[in-house]
């Protein structure tokens, strides 16, 4: 069983967020005192909501940023829920409870539909080899925790990646969500943790809206533009140092 950490000033709330950029800002400073600079940690996003939260707290926390791919399997009638999801590995995860009633014919058109749209996003999306976890602590994120579902393949992936340490990290999340989760984790940390018998993660957010492929392309497009300037920032000013350290 993981330990799980939370903000009780967020809790039970909603609307306590601007937008993602701000969650994932937000949900940084909880992490902060456990994560800031950890050379042994890296950010894990789940595309395509879960990328403005995980570029926001990679920054702040002064980590890098990758991506695992994973897809929820959404119910045909309501596509902002889901009963389980497939991962970049090929795993399938279907969730009994939820699942029951559907038809084995309905369950496995979703599971191909949803496999179809995750070779796209990896196609769009995926920037070189996947990333290395063996040894690593791995903070997987996204913009909120519904059912889980996603979560757990997504912690499933990364396991099999050879994470050494499995943290969630999220801004917001339903209590069903984190009573699933913490027993496969380290760590679970929820800015805005709530119970009831409704959830959407949607409510945390003054501002929501779904991402497109495009959009998170250009988001990750202007990191990695970011992260190169800096860079090349620091060795104009380390080859500066030594400049003047080599005068006579």
């Amino acid at each position: 069983m993981g330990e799980l950490y939370q903000d009780p000033r967020y809790s039970g709330r909603t609307r306590v967020f601007a937008d993602r950029e701000e969650a994932g800002r937000v949900l940084a400073r909880l992490l902060a005192p456990a994560f800031a600079g950890r050379r042994d940690a890296v950010v894990l996003a789940i595309p395509a909501g879960g990328v403005p939260v995980g570029l926001a707290l990679a920054r702040e926390l002064g980590l890098p940023l990758d991506l695992v791919f994973v897809r929820k399997l959404h119910f045909p009638e309501n596509p902002e829920a889901g009963f389980g999801a497939v991962t970049e590995g090929g795993a399938v995860f279907v969730d009994p409870r939820l699942a029951e009633g559907l038809p084995e014919e309905v369950v496995a058109r979703v599971v191909e539909a949803e496999r179809r749209a995750l070779a796209e996003r990896v196609r769009r999306l995926r920037r070189g080899a996947p990333p290395r976890l063996r040894g690593k602590t791995a903070i997987l994120t996204d913009d909120g925790l519904a059912t889980g579902s996603t979560m757990l393949a997504a912690v499933d992936e990364a396991r099999r990646r050879g994470a050494r340490e499995l943290v969630v990290a999220v801004p917001t999340a339903s209590l069903f969500a984190v009573q699933r989760i913490l027993p496969r984790v380290d760590a679970l940390y929820v800015v805005n943790l709530r119970g009831g018998p409704f959830f959407a993660v949607a409510d945390a957010y003054w501002n929501w809206r779904d991402l497109s492929l495009e959009e998170v392309a250009e988001l990750l497009g202007a990191a990695t533009e970011e992260a190169l300037e800096h860079q090349k920032e620091d060795a104009d000013d380390h080859k500066g140092v030594g400049e003047v350290e080599d005068r006579p």
